[in-house]
């Protein structure tokens, strides 16, 4: 099979011109973040921020001319507009009828076959999030529950590692991409479409267009849950996400020290100003257990996330130990739900799993917490 270059990318993109500027995509200067990983293509088509709704068929055509190409497998193209300064982002009314965020165009962000949607996010880096995000998709689907598991983290993709999953997407059409299937999950990253070793160096729209094509252009078939692990902060990528996604809750991740929690509030108030329930906060790392004589050390201090649940009346859903094991079996591609299915760790992530799962399914998640500065 022969192996497309980016200069054949950059040919057939010549051939696609802009409707209302007369020129080609390429002349214009508006491709960008091509990447090519053995037949699967992905680059970001640049328009401005006004013109962006109505250029989807644009993109369309941009897909279609490569995946003329011989040797590509599928095509994912992204529309990405950066704002002027000075501009405002047109605020988009909420549904009366299910309370969904409308997408692009007025279309309601809805995953065909896919029940609830929630994101399990940080306030910052470092907390063990994605840990936690691919234990808790494992939990649930252990038990019972038909689960997705999405790695949102653009920049820095590590579910493809974190589940022992090698090897790259398929398209049965060219378009919409199949989810590896890993341990009774299905997952998609960015790490199945770019080397892990390339860094993705694209801006804040380029990143919220690629998240909302994993969820639209991928079929992730009829599922209970998609869990989808957000980057890290509270920045427009998430924001954009919690916005124009119908998600069902998030669940924040904090470690036990005061800066922690700090940033864990931020992300709470995040999810309280764009009317997404909060499931409840998680303290990851709460307390380390010495391998060897057994001994307790609260090295982050401990507690803390239980109390600041407390404080803003929202769930407080477990504390996760500081683990040697919980770290071996991540790095090696089998998470300790799946490598050490009875352990008292596993059997804390399905309890989560289990509580989380009762709160969507009554219906009732408890909104997110009103945070008052005295």
């Amino acid at each position: 099979m022969s192996t497309v270059t980016q200069e054949q990318v950059l040919s057939a993109l010549r051939q696609v011109m802009d409707p209302d500027r007369g020129r080609d995509l390429v002349t214009l200067g508006m491709i960008s973040g091509v990447h090519l990983r053995e037949g699967h293509v992905t680059f970001a088509i640049e328009v401005d921020p006004e013109r962006g709704p109505k250029l989807e068929p644009l993109r369309k055509a941009a897909e279609r001319a490569v995946e003329r190409l011989p040797g590509v497998l599928s095509v994912s193209a992204v529309l990405t507009a950066e704002a002027k300064p000075g501009s405002r982002p047109a605020t988009r009314p909420q549904s009366a009828e299910t309370g969904a965020r409308p997408g692009p165009g007025g279309a309601k962000a809805l995953i065909p076959g896919v029940k609830t949607i929630i994101a399990v996010a940080s306030g910052k880096g470092g907390v063990g999030k994605s840990t936690l995000a691919a234990n808790l998709a494992l939990a649930a689907a252990a038990n019972g529950l038909k689960i997705g598991l999405l790695d949102a983290d653009i920049y820095g993709p590590s579910m493809p590692r974190m589940l022992g999953i090698a090897g790259k997407p398929q398209s049965r059409d060219g378009r919409v991409l199949e989810p590896m299937e890993r341990h009774g999950i299905k997952v998609m990253s960015m790490g199945f479409l770019v080397p892990e070793e390339t860094p993705m160096i694209w801006r804040g729209p380029m990143v919220m267009s690629a998240i909302q094509q994993m969820l639209r252009d991928v079929n992730w078939g009829t599922l209970d849950m998609l869990v989808v692990d957000l980057p890290p902060g509270t920045g427009d990528a998430q924001l954009t996400m919690a916005q124009q996604v119908p998600l069902s809750g998030a669940v924040i991740v904090s470690t036990p020290q005061d800066i922690a929690l700090l940033d864990a509030r931020k992300g709470l108030n995040m999810f309280r100003k764009v009317d997404v329930p909060v499931l409840g906060i998680v303290e990851n790392m709460s307390y380390f257990l010495c391998p060897h004589c057994g001994a307790r050390s609260e090295i982050f201090s401990h507690g803390g996330a239980r109390r600041e649940a407390e404080k803003l009346g929202t769930e407080f859903l477990g504390e996760v130990p500081l683990d040697i094991r919980i770290r071996e079996t991540s790095d090696a591609g089998e998470p300790i739900v799946i490598a050490e299915p009875e352990s008292a760790h596993a059997q804390l992530f399905r309890e989560m799993a289990r509580r989380i799962w009762s709160m969507l399914a009554a219906g009732k998640p408890r909104p997110a917490p009103r945070i008052v500065v005295e």
